[in-house]
């Protein structure tokens, strides 16, 4: 069964209710494309560019739909996610330069998470970085060591609804121009010293540490042990899932731009720092703005950094071709190495801010490293038997992947000028 195959057709004959009971692997994603990485990435488009950077979303979005569908694709077909998948059928050195990496992308991601948070408690009490950071990383360590998956989502749900909130609260404040904002979601377009930007929003939103943590959540159900049909029935609702988060990123993700371009670039203002926007913000629209920014940043920092010690433990423990497993030494030793990882790189960073927005940038450069792999699994019927991707579906896939390379391609050589 092609995994473009009869999505439209299929969504109509789900139910509110049946659908409702799958709905989960695609919110637990969603919360690492909104996380404070994006705050610092979106923001600085918005504050530098106005609205005409809204396109990034649109399309990175659309990239990031049809990578996490493919990695939920190798899950529900395989039983294996990506770190296990690699592991099982590349050669050491593909294995070693693309787990490697991911575990760099993954420990990138937590630093962004981890000192988002941080700065969110610093705004709300004035609590040191490094201090809130320690604090946000054992939070995340409980959250993983004390609970399930499914009881997880229910957490990164909520967390999810909070943050959309308190962009919509901001959003209802500001004088937004509705039609500037309809043209750059859809018209392209690259200004002058925009492209570190541009990547830094890409890396943002398509992360490599979201592509195999979804393909981990999903694998965890194992449902290519229940026959085809049951495989066949979940590869739908997780197009919708899929489809439903990422939609919901989407929004969130725009709205952050928004207020950044109504805000601030309206206001001749360029955002260098988070506290910054609520120094800003307080005297224009109140001190509730404020509060409000403050904590959809500490909620956001601290659901996005359990997604990234999660996905930092599913990628180690894969190299040894086992599934996540909080039990387990190798998926502790994963999410340990990420953590403290990060706490590290951050007791080491200057500037806060542009350590965020390099750090996406990083997750950018590592994006082929997993994107052409995924393709190359998912394609294989090796791996994948009969659902392996049919000719559209590896079309789609390796334009995707080319256009992310050429993306990264023009990023090295703006910087190497």
């Amino acid at each position: 069964m092609n995994w473009f195959s009869h999505i439209g057709k299929q969504a109509s004959r789900l139910s509110s209710l049946e659908l409702f009971r799958y709905i989960g692997p695609g919110f637990f994603v969603t919360v690492g494309f909104i996380d404070p990485g994006n705050w610092v990435t979106n923001v600085a488009a918005g504050s530098q560019f106005g609205y005409s950077l809204l396109w990034v979303v649109t399309l990175s979005t659309a990239i990031l739909i049809v990578v996490q569908h493919n990695a939920a694709h190798l899950g529900i077909v395989t039983g294996l996610c990506l770190s296990e998948a690699a592991s099982r059928y590349f050669k050491p050195w593909l294995r070693v330069l693309m787990l490697g990496s991911a575990m760099i992308a993954c420990i990138a991601t937590a630093l962004a998470e981890l000192l988002g948070a941080a700065i969110g408690l610093n705004m709300l009490t004035g609590l040191p970085l490094v201090v809130g950071a320690v604090f946000s990383a054992v939070f995340s360590a409980w959250m993983l060591f004390s609970k399930k998956y499914q009881r997880l989502e229910k957490w990164i749900m909520g967390f999810v609804s909070l943050i959309g909130m308190a962009f919509i609260f901001e959003i209802c404040l500001a004088d937004v121009s509705w039609i500037q904002t309809t043209v750059g979601w859809v018209k392209p377009v690259f200004p002058i010293g925009s492209l570190t930007v541009i990547m830094g929003v890409l890396g943002a939103v398509v992360m490599p540490h979201n592509i195999f943590l979804h393909s981990e959540v999903i694998q965890s159900r194992q449902w290519n042990a229940q026959g085809d049909n049951v495989i066949q029935k979940q590869l739908k609702y997780e197009f919708l899932d899929t489809l439903t988060g990422m939609g919901i990123g989407w929004a969130i993700n725009s709205a952050m731009i928004i207020m950044a371009a109504a805000v601030f670039y309206k206001n001749g203002i360029v955002v260098n720092e988070l506290p910054q926007v609520t120094r800003t913000l307080e005297p224009l629209f109140g001190a509730g703005s404020a509060t409000i920014f403050a904590l959809g940043l500490l909620f956001a920092g601290l659901s996005s950094s359990v997604t990234a010690a999660m996905a930092g433990g599913s990628v180690f423990a894969g190299i040894f071709i086992e599934p996540f497993d909080i039990g387990d030494p190798h998926s502790r030793t994963g999410l340990m190495i990420t953590l403290v990882g990060a706490l590290a790189a951050i007791m080491l960073l200057s500037d806060p801010f542009k350590g965020i927005l390099w750090s996406q940038i990083a997750l950018s450069l590592q994006l082929p490293l997993t994107i052409i792999p995924l393709i190359l699994l998912t394609s294989s019927k090796r791996v994948m038997g009969g659902y392996a991707n049919k000719r559209f579906g590896r079309v789609v896939l390796w334009i995707v992947g080319l256009l992310v390379i050429g993306l990264n391609v023009a990023l090295l050589v703006d910087m190497s000028r």
